[in-house]
């Protein structure tokens, strides 16, 4: 199965991109725990006393509560009310799929599949503490099986929608369950994820209790000081497509899912959370016999790695064993986690090593693996060929693709092991020929850019003046890959603008053009290209097949530019206190933008359904006063009925 889009949300990484320049780096991106998690202060001990938390750390993504309400037509108070792992979710989906060159609107009404692990529903739970009367209808859309739900309502997609929780192996797991889709034809296309978001203290205070969290929030795998798990954010998602479709359509293949296993260890450990030997050399050696590989031949292994003193012995023991069998001397396994940078993301933390064992592949390196400054000494070291990589360094060249393992391990006992290899895009010969830019051509193309709202648009056109400049990523694509991606690969939002050129340059100074609202002309090779512009900015469909050769290829291009806000319970928006009742109400409440729609527009076409008017009846009830019948509002069918009903209401209050 090949992985042919992936995107993320981890500490210290709001796309692939970053995460391997932390990786390279060997940053650890750990922090602070922030204010609006918990009170840091008020639980930490270093005494680990009950009730209190022994770690004053943990790693935590940026901007947890921003989402860009409005591209998915959502009102302000649906954003409020909405777990911030689906919100994270919806974006790090769609960027998965712009990543993978996979149209939306192609793909709604499909059989695509959605499988997400997930463990954690920290929102709801936080809501439901604060009283039963704080209890609403909308606490339904946070229930956890609708975390994929969701992803197939957004998407339109009618595959299989499956929550996995094998606790930390849940990514892996879903992974697994994934590729068995794919294999079967039960789905043609798979959007997997891995979603963790800790917004509460109590999973710390057990583990504090236990024995078994990091006392400084930081892994240590392998090292002999490792005190336990250090706990993290996540939000990963891949595309997976079958390898043979992948080829045949022209997309980029960043690697390939060999085989996959999962296990349980059964009872063949001293007990049920005790870490087993047996367990986890059986899932191995099931895994490769799946992908027809020798486990000798596996080039690196991105582990659990969770820096845990009773896990990492085992962890060693058993990938020792099964992958050092006949396994030269001169040739060690290389190991590391991922985990040692961002923090255990728990049900994402697998997909954290999946996407890191790509990024490893396509840059042909393997990162160091952080504080490891005392081997474990209960680690057989002399007589495991396996090394833990302290600083960066070149992968071997084999004369093949390289080959990987990952590994992943839950709480459930549940063992999940997926054997990779290189993708098709970054052999020696397909990367030279996807990076060779032609030289000079007098022939112009196309350039479509679209997005949800005018400010996203602007957004985007510097995005791609950036791309296309000197260093961007698309500095040595052939423009016409570039152009033909962007019309044949990406979906055409309302708010367009097209420009045409024959070079970077010329596609640089036209975009320059329209950012600061002047003619950006067309010059003589783009003159017969006007009338494809026009019915395109005119919000036309265009063929675009007649304007490129069938040797055109799919190329990465900039993502759409989110144009969030923060949502948070509790919080009032800047603008929120601006304008009358009715103006209030509608921005809260309609899911469209406010230039969307008139007084004439019918309320359930803006998203006010029997849900919102039962909000708006709360609402008004709770902030000011207003005793109104839910009946008097369900009788209002426009939004200037609705406009008027308010404004009689606000006067005679007054």
């Amino acid at each position: 199965m090949a992985v042919i889009g992936m995107a993320c949300r981890f500490p210290g990484a709001s796309g692939a991109d970053e995460l391997w320049d932390l990786l390279r780096d060997g940053a650890d991106v750990t922090s602070e725990t922030p204010p609006d998690r918990y009170d840091v202060d008020a639980l930490y001990s270093s005494a680990g006393g009950t009730g209190t938390i022994g770690s004053r750390r943990a790693g935590y993504v940026d901007g947890m509560a921003d989402f860009d309400a409005e591209f998915f037509g959502m009102s302000h108070n649906e954003a409020v009310d909405l777990d911030p792992q689906h919100r994270l979710l919806m974006m790090a989906t769609w960027e998965a799929l712009e990543d993978a060159g996979q149209r939306p609107d192609a793909l709604a009404g499909s059989r695509t599949s959605v499988f997400v692990g997930n463990t954690r529903s920290d929102f709801l739970e936080r809501q439901f503490r604060q009283g039963l009367e704080s209890v609403t209808a909308s606490a339904f859309h946070n229930f956890r099986p609708l975390l994929p739900a969701r992803i197939s309502y957004v998407f339109d997609f009618r595959g299989p929608s499956i929550v996995v929780d094998t606790a930390c192996s849940s990514s892996l797991a879903a992974v697994h369950a994934a590729v068995q889709s794919l294999r079967t034809k039960e789905s043609p296309l798979a959007v997997v994820a891995g979603v963790n978001l800790a917004l509460r203290p109590d999973e710390g205070v057990m583990m504090t209790q236990s024995g078994t969290l990091a006392g400084d929030g930081r892994s240590k795998f392998g090292d002999a000081d490792a005190d336990g798990f250090a706990p993290s954010d996540g939000v990963g998602v891949v595309i997976l497509k079958p390898l043979a479709e992948a080829r045949a359509d022209g997309d980029r293949i960043r690697a390939v899912i060999r085989g996959s296993a999962v296990s349980n260890d059964g009872r063949t450990s001293e007990s049920l959370l005790t870490p087993s030997v047996a367990g986890q050399t059986e899932v191995l050696r099931w895994a490769y016999e799946d992908a027809g590989v020798s486990p000798a031949d596996v080039d690196f292994v991105e582990a659990h790695g969770t820096g845990s003193p009773a896990f990492d012995p085992v962890e060693f023991t058993a990938l020792g064993e099964v992958l050092g069998e006949g396994r030269p001397s001169d040739r060690p396994l290389f190991i590391g986690s991922v985990k040692t940078n961002i923090g255990h993301a728990e049900a994402a933390g697998s997909m954290a090593g999946l996407m890191k064992t790509v990024l490893c592949m396509e840059h042909g390196q393997m990162p160091p693996s952080l504080h490891l400054n005392t081997p474990n000494p209960l680690v057989a070291w002399g007589e495991l060929p396996l090394e833990v990589p302290t600083k960066l360094q070149d992968l071997p060249d084999r004369g093949r693709p390289v080959l990987a393992g990952i590994t992943g391990q839950g709480a459930s006992c549940l063992n999940a092991h997926l054997v990779v290899a290189q993708g098709d895009t970054h052999t020696a010969d397909s990367h030279a020929t996807l990076l060779r830019r032609p030289m000079r051509s007098n022939k112009a193309y196309v350039l479509p850019i679209s997005a949800r709202s005018p400010e996203a648009l602007d957004a985007l056109a510097r995005a791609y003046t950036e791309y296309l400049g000197p260093g961007g990523a698309g500095a040595d694509l052939a423009l016409r890959d570039i152009c033909f991606s962007a019309a044949t690969r990406r979906q055409h939002h309302a708010h367009r603008l097209a420009v045409t050129g024959t070079s970077h340059e010329e596609m640089i100074a036209a975009l320059d053009c329209c950012l600061t609202g002047t003619d950006p002309g067309y010059g003589k090779q783009a003159r017969t290209l006007t009338p494809v512009v026009e019915r395109y900015r005119n919000g036309e469909a265009v063929d675009w097949d007649p304007l490129f050769r069938s040797r055109c290829r799919f190329v990465p291009l900039p993502n759409y530019q989110w144009q969030t806000k923060r949502y948070w319970p509790g919080e009032k928006a800047a603008e929120e206190d601006a304008g009358d009742l009715a103006s209030a109400v509608l921005r809260e409440h309609a899911r469209t933008s406010h230039t969307e729609f008139t007084d004439s527009s019918l309320l359930s076409d803006i998203g006010i359904d029997s849900l919102a008017r039962l909000q708006i009846v709360v609402k008004l009830a709770s902030d000011h006063n207003y005793e109104v019948e839910a009946e008097e509002l369900a009788e209002l069918r426009t939004v200037g009925e609705l406009r008027n009903w308010l404004d009689a209401l606000e006067a005679q209050t007054v």
